[in-house]
């Protein structure tokens, strides 16, 4: 498309100037239709070869104004090929063909040729100058567009994977500690470990309706946004009922009055919960928990504190995984912040701060 309305502007433009100073002889008249049919096709592969045709187009047209008495719009062409050339980033490659160009059409001006001044030659450093700035402009536009594209991309992929590990993470550890309890008291407390193996089918049931829900959310792409509620602090008591299945005795102390808090907010605190029970169970050792919600005027402040004397007490985390870290991005998304330690007393605390004001989500993307 473009090389055909290339080519009918050269054409008018030739014609018009022979029909108004005069034709060359007939095989100088087909030289130049044939290097103006070549250099207007060579268009038609700028993407796949573009350095290539730039330095063809370059050559042929200053072959063409060498055979040719006409001086025709032909050098619209190489201009062409050049910002296809710096909007793909070839900026060195433009620069050389600014400077041959220039510097061919000075030296023409200075051999005398009457057809080039001086005026004119500045006058075409300028555009071809201002040609590869807005293509590397373009070029610069592109390629920001790319990598928040990939960024985008990265941050959904992250925001899967914490989602994926908070719900599945915690069901599973649960399920492993509620068998363990299952196995050690079925001869004992055949009661006490009936009711856990009932706890297990219970979370099995709930990891696989989350599990088919987050795949279905990833199916619907272009779909609308699921409509079922995302999870918080009013299932709390689910995640104390199901630790203390798993023999992790819980205790959930609140503070201030208790207010509507916004989805990030409330999904956030929630799955912070989620990750230091399921830490706590699994890693801690740990013979009592106490959960602590303060709700102030403009944050919420979430405590998970401990007394276990296990590795993640010692080493400061899930076993080396990525729950604390996920928790971390959790809260930082929402313009707080998290620690995670031993305490001095012995145990491990989990402590957070979740300002309700923060314009970005829990997901770990704020608005831009």
């Amino acid at each position: 498309m473009l090389a055909g309305g290339v080519f009918v502007v050269v054409a008018l433009g030739a014609e018009g100037q022979r029909l108004t100073r005069g034709g060359d002889s007939v095989p100088l008249l087909i030289a130049s239709w044939l290097l103006i049919t070549a250099v207007c096709g060579a268009l038609l592969f700028r993407r796949r070869w573009p350095v290539a045709v730039g330095w063809f187009t370059v050559l042929a047209t200053g072959a063409y104004y060498l055979v040719s008495d006409i001086d025709g719009p032909l050098v619209i062409v190489p201009i062409v090929a050049l910002y296809a050339i710096a909007a793909r980033g070839r900026l060195r490659v433009a620069v050389a063909m600014v400077a041959a160009m220039v510097i061919a059409v000075a030296a023409g001006a200075l051999a005398g040729t009457g057809d080039v001044t001086g005026t004119a030659v500045f006058m075409l450093a300028g555009w071809l100058v201002a040609v590869v700035a807005l293509g590397r402009v373009w070029h610069g536009r592109v390629a920001y567009a790319e990598e928040e594209a990939r960024l985008r991309a990265t941050e959904e992929r992250l925001r899967i994977a914490r989602e994926l590990h908070d719900v599945i993470g915690h069901s599973v550890s649960m399920i492993n500690v509620q068998a363990g309890a299952a196995l050690h008291r079925l001869e004992k407390e055949p009661d006490l470990a009936e009711a856990a193996l009932g706890a297990i089918k219970t979370s099995s049931r709930e990891i696989l309706r989350e599990l088919r829900a987050t795949l279905e959310v990833l199916r619907r792409v272009d779909e609308d946004a699921p409509t079922a509620p995302a999870p918080g602090l009013a299932r709390a008591d689910e995640l104390v009922a199901s630790a203390k299945l798993a023999g992790l005795p819980v205790a959930i102390e609140r503070s201030g009055p208790e207010r509507a808090l916004p989805a990030p907010v409330d999904l956030a605190a929630y799955r912070i919960v989620q990750e230091s029970l399921t830490n706590a169970a699994r890693h801690g050792r740990a013979g009592r928990v106490t959960v602590r919600l303060a709700y102030g005027d403009r944050e919420l402040r979430v405590a998970v504190e401990d007394d276990g004397r296990g590795a993640a007490a010692r080493r400061g985390g899930a076993g080396g995984g990525s729950g604390i870290a996920g928790m971390t991005e959790r809260a930082r998304a929402l313009g707080g912040e998290l620690t995670a330690g031993p305490r001095p007393e012995g145990g491990f605390a989990v402590r957070a701060r979740l300002p309700y004001g923060f314009t970005g989500s829990a997901d770990g993307v704020g608005d831009r």
